[in-house]
């Protein structure tokens, strides 16, 4: 009998649905499929690329409440998360597309004595893994600029996340050429099967650990690797912050999606003059989060992916609080599935929960006694995804200069303005994606030049 993966809702347990899992054979046979496709995508025109992927765009948004439902089942996120999800992708789609294509252009230097084009070709076939955390918009963030790029890509999604996944690669297909775009089903053996076959480019999302594997998996064949990692990103709130919006955005980049966020504000360090009116106000906005299934009226959180994931949060959790830690709201009693959402104060940095990735819905707030031991607490962590500075504006962005993350806000959260990387620092990432420059991560500059002569100058 074949083997299947099967999909729980992780708010009740329930089936969700189930979907074969694909052998070693299966996976190298896709591989194969992959590259015979490259040869014929690749020479089509980025324009013509664009024009098949922008028809999908309108299939999503049509289908976005029927995939927006599916995908709050499977990941536990509340149905408007689920539906604004989908949405995003579709407009992501035509907002991102036309910005590909100009990054794809061919560019031209001169000098006096030479012209040189500068062409982006595809890599061949692009391995792209993808996380449960937002799982339409993850694969779409890796699946888009590879194909714009000219390469085939085979996906492998999250276990947890399979079916809504499959849809997405379903509803793209409908559109592009045969086996230009494969999703294989399975875990870790699937991925690691894709990523140790015939392929060119591995473009990854998901935790430290698993990204270096695949960074060593990659180095025999010099495959070229994209790798979005994990972070345990810090806000810092300085006596000249606003409290009010300190504590607005230290809830809701900590607690959106349960805290299952790479760039979620999992620790926070605030001077000691503004610290029991930021950790009060804080507690305030956090009882009123209402936690259940997504389905559910007026929930703004849904639960834990997994009991893996679950009982990791608590377990830091209760360390934190048998080493001194004290919980302003949630801590215990915590119903099955769920973890309550959780800030705690007297936090110090020598608890896991100051150092090691939480992705759960807890903030750890840890009082110093100035803005310079927060940044050296901020910094000593191998994570270095993103950052939160509130104060002055000057002199957060002095601070903001110390900081050893790949994007920083200023006055709010790490997310830049559309059109900039997504880029980390130190461990949290290696090569990054979004942007023009992201863009051409995922494809091979080659440089063509000629001698420059009368005729080419004019």
């Amino acid at each position: 009998m074949r083997e299947t993966l099967k999909s729980y809702n992780p708010a009740n347990g329930d089936l969700v649905g189930e979907l074969p899992i694909q052998s070693n054979q299966e996976i190298e046979q896709a591989i194969t499929r992959a590259r015979q496709a490259a040869n014929h995508w690749r020479e089509l025109l980025v324009e013509q690329r664009a024009e098949l992927l922008i028809r999908a765009s309108d299939q999503l948004l049509t289908q976005s409440a029927e995939l927006g439902d599916l995908l709050s089942r499977e990941m536990g996120k509340p149905l408007n998360a689920g539906i604004g999800e989908v949405r995003y992708c579709a407009d992501g789609i035509r907002e991102k597309v036309p910005e590909m294509v100009a990054a794809f252009q061919p560019r031209t230097i001169r000098d006096n004595n030479t012209c040189s084009t500068l062409v982006y070709q595809p890599f061949g076939v692009c391995a792209a893994i993808s996380p449960w955390n937002y799982p339409l918009s993850m694969p779409q963030w890796l699946v888009l600029p590879a194909l714009m790029a000219g390469n085939s890509v085979i996906l492998k999604p999250s276990e947890e996340t399979p079916l809504i996944a499959q849809r997405y690669v379903e509803t793209l297909n409908a559109f592009l050429p045969n086996n230009v775009l494969q999703i294989v089903q399975g875990a870790d053996e699937q991925g690691k099967t894709l990523v140790n076959g015939k392929v060119d480019l591995i473009a990854f999302t998901g935790s430290r650990q698993v990204g270096k594997q695949i960074l060593a998996s990659a180095a025999p064949g010099l495959k070229r690797v994209i790798l979005e990692l994990g972070g345990k990103d810090p806000l810092i709130v300085l006596d000249d912050a606003d409290i009010e919006q300190a504590a607005l955005c230290a809830v809701e980049n900590g607690f959106e999606n349960a805290g299952q966020m790479c760039v979620s504000t999992e620790r926070v360090y605030v001077t000691p003059a503004v610290a029991d009116a930021f950790e009060r106000r804080v507690a305030e906005l956090v009882a009123q989060i209402k936690f259940g299934c997504w389905n559910e009226a007026q929930v703004t959180m849904g639960p834990m992916i997994n009991a893996r994931q679950r009982n990791h949060v608590l377990q830091q959790i209760e360390q934190a609080i048998a080493q001194g830690a004290r919980a302003l709201t949630g801590g215990k009693d915590h119903p099955e599935r769920f973890v309550i959402p959780t800030v705690l104060v007297n936090c110090n940095a020598s608890m896991d929960i100051m150092r090691t990735e939480t992705f759960g819905p807890v903030l750890a707030i840890q009082r110093v006694a100035n803005e310079e031991e927060a940044v050296r607490l901020a910094n000593d962590n191998p994570y270095g995804l993103g950052a939160a500075v509130f104060g002055e504006r000057e002199h957060a962005l002095a601070i903001a200069r110390h900081l050893q993350t790949g994007m920083i806000g200023i006055n709010k959260s790490c997310f830049g303005a559309n059109g900039t990387p997504w880029v980390g620092a130190k461990q949290s990432g290696y090569g990054f994606h979004g942007s023009v420059e992201g863009h051409h991560q995922f494809a091979q500059v080659q440089v063509i030049s000629e001698s420059q002569t009368a005729s080419t100058a004019s």
